[in-house]
């Protein structure tokens, strides 16, 4: 890893408008020993972030594989050296998909649209990240996970798209982590799982949550960041909670 945790490295920050992205880049934008933050959205780059000025490149992508490679082709061109990377796409319901309860709800085109936003697009972006400069600083890559997507701690069933994504998805980082470490051997690749946050993503389900267990994205953020300066590149991706604790396959 960096010393001084990435000093004059870069940070990108994919899915930058969603609740825990735009929690996470406002961290990284307040931590001057970053260099530059690039942000990926589809949208256009928000008016109460215009005074941030070059330090902030804001790239819309709307996640196509054409997209995505621009968006990696602009980061490469302004030869920055990632040090920190965070991938926030997912989704987990919308006014045409929902966790479902029972077997009998299960609809194909809604499983499709769960399983691209959550296991296509993220896989898109680990993949393009290969084109990263081979030498340079150690890199930790995060990708929003989540608990339910554990196998072995799965007790309750339910949610079944959700759970299958983000199975589905660890997998997918698992083995791209065997390919990293002969590729990008100071890459380190972490599946996180930020808790019950206050988001648009888990509102509706938040209910029944203790409110000691309903985080903010701010405090999904930092713990997050303080993940990402302790991990170093060892070849495994590391699937850990936001308290750092370790998670079951």
């Amino acid at each position: 890893m960096n010393e001084e945790k990435g000093k004059g490295g870069a940070v990108l920050v994919v899915g930058a408008s969603g609740g825990i992205g735009s929690a996470v880049l406002e961290h990284y934008l307040q931590a001057t020993e970053y260099e530059l933050i690039f942000a990926v959205s589809r949208g256009a780059r928000p008016d109460s972030l215009r005074s941030m000025g070059e330090r902030l490149r804001w790239l819309v992508c709307d996640n196509t594989e054409p997209s995505i490679e621009s968006a990696m082709q602009a980061i490469k061109s302004v030869g920055a050296s990632l040090t920190r990377v965070v991938v926030c796409n997912g989704i987990l319901h919308n006014d045409r998909v929902g966790p479902e309860k029972s077997l009998l709800k299960l609809k194909a085109s809604a499983m499709q649209e769960v399983l691209h936003a959550n296991v296509v697009i993220p896989s898109l972006w680990i993949a393009a990240l290969v084109q990263l400069p081979r030498a340079g600083a150690d890199c930790v890559v995060a990708v929003l996970s989540a608990r339910v997507g554990s196998i072995t701690d799965n007790q309750l069933g339910g949610w079944y798209s959700y759970r299958a994504s983000k199975a589905a998805l660890n997998m997918m980082l698992k083995s791209a982590a065997v390919e990293y470490r002969r590729r990008l051997p100071r890459v380190k690749l972490l599946a996180f799982h930020p808790g019950t946050t206050d988001t648009a993503l888990s509102r509706p389900f938040a209910r029944s949550v203790a409110p000691e267990k309903l985080f903010s994205p701010e405090f999904v953020a930092r713990r997050l960041a303080q993940l990402l300066d302790q991990l170093k590149p060892d070849g495994e991706l590391s699937y850990l909670a936001w308290d750092g604790s370790s998670i079951e396959w």
